[in-house]
């Protein structure tokens, strides 16, 4: 796994794990904003994020705007961007989808991060002021994640290939539901065919008193038409009585109720359980870096 904690060996972590994992860590910050970036790491990519949310709050500012404070929510379950008075969450980031995260080592007010968005699949960067906790705030998001890839791997990760064999069988349920589904229609059509075939060939008045049919192998023509009490076979048996119907269970060709696989352990297995778990397990692969870096040296650069 690609994880660059680089100022992981100079620095221990800064809380608990138990603090994060069963709680969660909180931080006020200003919100600069947010914009879309090309790629889901990079100093420059950053960087040109910082600049270009900076020169737009600036103008804001200068229009006599305040900048928005936000409450940062971080635990092993993500960061939550909060409104600090009615606690409305206005991002949720998951820890598997944030990328990048640095903080401006000449400005110990700003820190970023770029996280995927889970609707548009675009990366897109963050941007805050911190009143001097940038560093810690970039650290804590990143003992966030290297806990939640434990966790990750403790609990889901080990089960990736059985749950993806599961959601295969599934699958391969549901094709053989539609097949069955599908020789059914026919073999109905089939006997529905047979049946004016039939008609069509006798002898008008003739039809109940002639002979039935028999097929080559000197047997009667099943037809679901056919009375129970109908004329016997030539070899003296009578046909077997063709069981009723039931208008409430939906039965199969060979009189089996149909199986709905999702009805089953539907808690543990849901339908797109395969690409959930594809897709945490390729965010936590591309791993988060950990950055301290020059964002922006302009004279825009003033405290918002």
């Amino acid at each position: 796994m690609n994880r660059a904690f680089s100022r992981k060996k100079d620095k221990t972590w800064m809380h608990t794990p138990e603090a994060l994992s069963k709680h969660y860590i909180p931080y006020n910050a200003k919100f600069l904003g947010s914009t879309e970036v090309e790629q889901p790491k990079g100093t420059e990519v950053v960087r040109d994020a910082v600049r270009k949310l900076k020169f737009a709050r600036h103008i804001k500012k200068s229009e006599g705007q305040k900048i928005p404070k936000v409450e940062l929510q971080i635990s092993i379950y993500g960061v939550k961007i909060l409104e600090p008075k009615t606690k409305e969450v206005q991002h949720n980031c998951q820890l598997h989808r944030i990328s990048f995260c640095a903080d401006d080592k000449t400005d110990k007010r700003i820190f970023t991060f770029i996280c995927k968005d889970s609707e548009s699949n675009k990366h897109l960067c963050y941007v805050f002021d911190s009143e001097k906790c940038a560093e810690e705030i970039t650290l804590t998001i990143g003992q966030a994640f290297d806990l939640a890839y434990r966790k990750f791997l403790e609990s889901g990760g080990k089960d990736v290939e059985t749950r993806k064999q599961i959601a295969g069988l599934q699958k391969r349920i549901q094709d053989l539901e539609t097949e069955n589904m599908e020789l059914k229609n026919k073999v109905q059509d089939l006997e529905n065919q047979l049946r004016i075939t039939q008609v069509s060939t006798s002898p008008a008045g003739s039809v109940t008193s002639k002979s039935p049919s028999t097929d080559i192998f000197d047997m009667i023509p099943f037809s679901p038409m056919s009375n129970q009490s109908s004329t016997p076979a030539r070899n003296g048996t009578q046909p077997p009585s063709v069981p009723s119907r039931s208008t409430e269970i939906k039965r199969d060709l060979f009189g089996a109720e149909p199986f709905d696989p999702f009805n089953c352990g539907a808690g543990d297995f849901p339908p797109d359980i395969q690409s959930k778990l594809d897709e945490m397990q390729e965010g936590f692969k591309m791993g988060l870096t950990l950055e301290g870096t020059v964002f922006c040296l302009d004279p825009v650069d003033s405290k918002c």
